[in-house]
């Protein structure tokens, strides 16, 4: 399922936790922000957390 790429989201964290994420991101073989889908992904799938709305779907009833 592809997902439509329309936000931005910036973030201010640490040099530990951006290294960790480079770390990570380097052994999945992903870009940082990849990785952070991901992450957040496997967190909502094992937390049982849904977006109110699918990606991609029309808030104004179109197609």
């Amino acid at each position: 399922m592809s997902r439509r790429k329309d936000e931005t989201l910036s973030i201010r964290t640490s040099a530990e936790i951006k290294q960790l994420l480079r770390m990570a991101a380097e052994r999945e073989r992903r870009s940082l922000a990849s990785m952070i889908e991901i992450l957040v992904l496997e967190y909502a799938r094992t937390h049982g957390l849904k977006p109110d709305r699918p990606s991609g779907e029309a808030t104004d009833g179109s197609a």
